[in-house]
């Protein structure tokens, strides 16, 4: 669950609420949020569609995010803490084995891209919504991927890349190819579900056996 700080208060009775005031109200409307920002698209997304299908009001929602591109920002904060969970969990399967840590992530990465629900990442998806790098949720969207693309080349450099940002920026492109192309092609045979074989090929490309 997101670590958000809701006030707790109402501006009517709370056998009105459906979901209650204060936190309980807070979260239901993050929730919705996020759920309908991911599968419909954050601009496609108004407030009122939200409050109607969280059961809450339209003053609870303020109370809780002074605006709709602060609720955007906060559910990509929860979304960004996401991805690092499954980053790190690689790491953690495979301890001191950055090759066995890409391989591992990207197994994980094809696996949940064949779902019928997904639709990508949702900071990928952000950033191609808002153009404009003063927006909330780009700039929580843009840090992240420039933190990714830091890591990765540190991980390439603890591989022994000959050129650990080159092998860096290709599994960046490999990851984000996977977030766009998983969204265009609706059968079995998607082209993300080859991204394991071509990030072993392209870590063996870069790596020479010592």
């Amino acid at each position: 669950m997101s670590k958000i700080d809701p006030k707790k208060s109402s501006d009517v009775p709370e056998h009105h609420l459906p979901y209650g005031p204060g936190p309980r109200a807070a979260e239901r409307i993050f929730e919705t949020a996020r759920e309908l920002f991911y599968r419909e698209g954050i601009r496609a997304v108004g407030v009122d569609e939200i409050v109607t299908k969280a059961g809450v009001t339209k003053p609870s929602l303020y109370r809780s995010f002074k605006s709709k591109d602060e609720l955007v920002a906060a559910v990509l904060r929860e979304v960004e803490a996401g991805f690092w969970d499954r980053f790190e969990a690689a790491e953690a399967a495979f301890p001191d084995d950055p090759k066995a840590q890409m391989i591992g992530y990207f197994e994980g990465l094809a696996a949940r891209s064949g779902g019928a629900d997904y639709r990508g990442c949702a900071l990928s998806n952000a950033m191609v919504e808002y153009p404009d790098r003063d927006h909330a949720g780009r700039a929580v969207s843009q840090a992240h991927k420039q933190q990714l693309r830091a890591r990765l080349r540190a991980k390439a450099q603890a591989m022994g890349a000959a050129d650990p940002a080159a092998l860096g920026d290709a599994l960046m492109l490999l990851i984000e190819g996977v977030f766009t192309s998983s969204q265009i092609f609706d059968d079995d045979d998607k082209p993300a579900l080859a991204v394991v074989g071509a990030v072993k090929a392209l870590i063996a490309a870069y790596c020479p056996p010592a």
